[in-house]
């Protein structure tokens, strides 16, 4: 379980876009990963990793996507 006192924010849809269309994740483990971030105040990409539906690279891929896009 990751937890952070800082509370997250909600994921953007461009994120959420990325996830499905370049990375192939259902619809289902992204719902899971969004219920599973709240819970644990914790950002996406970290819990989506921690429970196993992304590589170490895609999670790489991600962090790489979300630092292009400020």
């Amino acid at each position: 379980m990751v937890v952070c006192s800082h509370p997250q924010p909600a994921p953007s849809e461009a994120l959420l876009h990325f996830l499905q269309r370049r990375l192939g994740l259902s619809a289902n483990a992204i719902n899971l990963g969004i219920r599973q971030a709240e819970l644990e105040q914790a950002p996406l990409p970290i819990v989506l990793w921690s429970f196993g539906l992304l590589s170490l690279d895609q999670l790489q891929q991600v962090l790489d996507w979300q630092n292009a896009q400020e």
